[in-house]
């Protein structure tokens, strides 16, 4: 049983270190192949839901949702891999990461540091602590490994669709 459970660990923290890996392509790289193609701006908003996210006068909640999605995986591998942290830990964490993806933007010139950013990634960590909240208490002991195999097949589904894309860009650009 142990041996079940180091295992599942294993897998968890695996899972974690790739979906890491890919939020960071996304952030810093902004899904770019290539580091000439990325965007050299440097923009700090520290006006919560202004700036960029106004399109049109309007607020866009398009990039607010898409924040808080790519976070939701960070609160629950977070909870999987330190469910004995509270809840506040938790949260301060997920911040500080964000925090961290927001100052590397503005330090490298690759992207606008900007408060809605760190407020909807941090919004989406809460909603993944919050989801495997939910899930511990319907699945039990079980939460762990459903979740392990609802992960594993996303990751193969995200970078198989990754690797499709790139062979498609790359072939399109030859």
């Amino acid at each position: 049983m142990e041996i079940n459970k180091n295992n599942q660990a294993k897998l968890t923290f695996g899972l974690f270190v790739v979906y890491f890996l890919v939020l960071i392509w996304i952030i810093l790289f902004k899904l770019q192949l290539s580091f000439n193609t990325l965007p050299h701006f440097r923009g700090v908003n520290l006006i919560p839901f202004a700036g960029s996210v106004i399109r049109n006068n309007q607020l866009d909640y398009t990039e607010i949702i898409l924040n808080i999605i790519v976070f939701m995986p960070f609160g629950l591998y977070l909870s999987m891999i330190k469910h004995n942290w509270s809840f506040c830990k938790k949260i301060i964490t997920i911040a500080g990461v964000s925090l961290l993806f927001e100052l590397l933007q503005f330090i490298f010139a690759i992207g606008g540091t900007d408060i809605t950013d760190l407020i909807s990634n941090t919004l989406g960590g809460a909603v993944g602590i919050g989801c495997y909240m939910v899930f511990s208490k319907i699945l039990k002991e079980k939460t762990n490994k459903i979740l392990n195999i609802l992960a594993l097949i996303g990751t193969i589904s995200i970078i198989s669709l990754g690797i499709v894309i790139s062979r498609i860009v790359t072939y399109k650009f030859k």
